[in-house]
């Protein structure tokens, strides 16, 4: 298992891609080892809705991205790699830094965004 500090730098580093899209989202959680990001205000479900996080646990790091959840076909095309770290619907376990992952989950993400911004909820 990684160390507490291989967390923290994973962690950095999937914080780093959410990020990206905080100009068309709201931070909800920005805080030491919890970053969470929601959509505007939604007509359509009178409220935020949430978008992605990244969060230290106990074991590893997890990267939720909740287009993937709303629209399973994003996950078709991922390689194994990406794959295997699939834990549940929406998220995605990491215990060590595989920098070809990150930039995949990073295409995942704008995919994902894209799909946000074509339904009218970014």
């Amino acid at each position: 298992m990684a160390e507490k500090a291989d967390f923290e730098g994973i962690f950095a580093r999937l914080k780093a891609i959410l990020q990206e899209y905080e100009p068309a989202l709201s931070v909800k959680s920005d805080e030491p080892g919890n970053y969470s990001l929601n959509t505007p205000f939604s007509e359509t479900y009178q409220k935020e809705i949430y978008f992605g996080s990244v969060q230290i646990k106990k074991d590893q790091v997890s990267f939720y991205l909740i287009p993937i959840y709303w629209y399973p076909d994003l996950l078709d095309d991922i390689s194994p790699a990406l794959k295997a770290r699939l834990d549940g619907k929406s998220s995605f376990r990491f215990e060590a830094s595989d920098e070809d992952t990150f930039a995949e989950l990073a295409r995942l993400t704008m995919r994902g965004a894209e799909r946000f911004r074509e339904a009218q909820y970014i």
